[in-house]
């Protein structure tokens, strides 16, 4: 079941929608930008996502292979959400920042397991060894 979120940056420059699988998992990254920056993320599929307002304060980051664009407020620096594309996540996708959705959804979101990612070694199918730092 799909349930409507909004969210945005902290200093609301940049705004956006989506509808989220209320059963979906949350996961954190082992890359090197995901763990600095303690990315907690779930995954709304292109036609899920809408960013409604600030596209012009959207500056965009990539590294390694490029194949996820992280995607920050120019003003207050905050990353509320990347874009990729990865066939095993059906194609185009966009992975929200859980912490940038408004009101109680974190708190929800929180309650589920979070799956953690090895993406350090480009292995998301798997955990990483360590996870205490994630």
């Amino acid at each position: 079941m799909m349930k409507a979120h909004a969210g945005g940056c902290h200093c609301g420059a940049v705004r956006f929608e989506c509808n989220l699988d209320v059963a979906a998992e949350t996961s954190r990254c082992s890359c090197s930008i995901c763990a600095k920056g303690r990315f907690w993320k779930t995954i709304a599929k292109k036609d899920a996502f809408r960013l409604v307002k600030g596209a012009d304060m959207v500056t965009e980051y990539g590294f390694g292979s490029g194949a996820i664009r992280h995607c920050f407020c120019r003003q207050c620096g905050i990353k509320p959400f990347g874009r990729g594309n990865m066939e095993e996540l059906g194609g185009v996708f966009y992975a929200i920042n859980v912490a940038c959705l408004d009101g109680d959804a974190p708190l929800q979101f929180a309650a589920r397991e979070i799956v953690f990612q090895d993406g350090a070694n480009n292995d998301w199918s798997k955990p990483p060894a360590e996870t205490r730092h994630l």
